[in-house]
């Protein structure tokens, strides 16, 4: 794949698509560009109206070029939902040294093992989005991270396929392609969001990455160093706007300006529980007053069964006292007040907030929890496109998750296909 002088991480998520346009320089990638726009096209990480996706998606994309001064044509996207899921496989291969008695284990010989570690029967349904390896087996010895120029004569792998539904990613992407950018390829939001918000001791200690976005919190495993379990509770902050809304009936976009501006889940952080905020009542009526301390007592029994949900799908596979990296949250809703000390107390664990690592740039445009998915998929982005060829390790590693066959058309077509189709 050719290398181009911008990359763009597009982030479309439940209630914001956020687009972020970075370009390539001897460093590094550096930001130059982020944008943000309400999405009212999906419901806990699926499409529902593409027409409205659409819409967002160039909204958010526009803004960033605008920020950058740089025209996007592709993109890296996120998907993330329920409809992903995760399981482990293995697979095992004889190594073809250049003599009987010399056998050193070659590129191929990883790329064979990886091909027959994914070779997997899944529902028509299904495909695949990830290929993480595990570990390595050299003649029986396990733990290897890297078999590449060892001797041996049988290679195992062990590997954790993410797929998602068929039909979700098709919709994403012909949203994409209809607002006039094509798809590079579909990369796992948490994946990205931890290449941005992690750090190599806390995946190599093991940690769990929560990503606590608008319709789904969608959860991320590393342990020694490798992406290990893949989950996902379908309930984020919309569910927690939606309970405020009904509570004090008022309007949902009421709710999430009271959410945002006035929110809070830990009862210390509160420096007056009597403080209130006025918000405007439905049909004309009257504004009236909502205490702060209300608001808690909506907002906390939501965050804490989010957390416990989590902690229940994790700990089916993955007692948490092993994982002494804690807990990292990012996303949207991390920026709520006392999420941090709440998800503490549920886990058990240290927990801090995920903010995207520098990488340059618009710094304090791009360091919030909100942007880690979008800032991770520029990263990734830039090192697949920087990869070998079609039949190296890392290309076997991506999945299929890959640009619509639509995309040669470029954006040009992408127009004509919007306006007269």
């Amino acid at each position: 794949m050719a290398r181009t002088s911008i990359i763009v991480g597009l982030d479309i998520g439940t209630t914001n698509v956020r687009a972020v346009i970075a370009e390539r320089g001897p460093a590094g990638v550096s930001v130059t560009g982020v944008g943000q726009s309400p999405s009212t096209g999906l419901r806990k990480g699926v499409v529902v109206n593409i027409e409205a996706t659409l819409r967002s998606v160039t909204a958010a994309v526009e803004a960033a070029e605008l920020m950058s001064g740089q025209v996007a044509e592709s993109c890296w996207t996120g998907i993330n939902g329920s409809h992903t899921e995760g399981v482990i496989s293995r697979g095992v291969v004889a190594v073809n040294g250049k003599s009987r008695d010399r056998r050193e284990i070659s590129e191929d010989d990883v790329v064979r093992v990886l091909e027959a570690a994914r070779a997997v029967d899944f529902s028509m349904d299904r495909q695949i989005l990830e290929v993480i390896p595990q570990t390595y087996i050299v003649d029986n010895q396990p733990g290897i991270r890297d078999p590449l120029h060892m001797i041996g004569v049988r290679l195992e792998s062990e590997v954790h396929i993410i797929t998602c539904s068929m039909t979700s990613a098709q919709n994403l992407v012909k949203c994409v392609n209809r607002a006039g950018f094509r798809v590079n390829g579909l990369i796992l939001q948490t994946l990205a969001a931890g290449r941005a918000v992690l750090t190599d001791e806390e995946k190599e200690m093991g940690v769990v990455l929560l990503d606590l976005g608008g319709g789904s919190s969608n959860i991320l495993v590393y342990a020694q160093g490798a992406a290990c379990f893949a989950s996902s509770v379908p309930a984020g902050g919309y569910q927690v706007t939606n309970d405020i809304s009904i509570v004090k009936n008022i309007a949902v976009e009421t709710a999430e300006k009271v959410k945002l501006e006035a929110g809070c889940c830990w009862e210390l952080l509160l420096e007056d529980p009597n403080e209130a905020v006025i918000v405007q009542g439905m049909g004309g009526r009257a504004p009236f007053p909502i205490p702060r301390s209300t608001l808690l007592n909506i907002i906390k029994p939501r965050m804490t069964e989010i957390f416990q949900l989590a902690k229940a799908n994790i700990e089916e596979i993955y007692p948490l006292r092993t994982l002494s990296g804690g807990v990292v949250i990012t996303g949207g809703g991390a920026n709520m007040p006392g999420v941090s000390e709440l998800a503490s107390e549920v886990f058990g664990l240290p927990v801090r907030i995920g903010n995207p690592l520098p990488v340059g740039g618009l710094v304090d445009e791009y360091r919030n929890p909100a942007y880690a998915s979008a800032v991770g998929l520029v990263l990734e982005g830039n090192e697949r496109e920087g990869g070998s060829e079609s039949g190296s390790v890392d290309a076997v590693q991506r999945g299929s998750g890959g640009a619509n066959p639509l995309a040669v058309f470029g954006k040009i077509g992408n127009w004509i296909r919007r306006e007269f189709f």
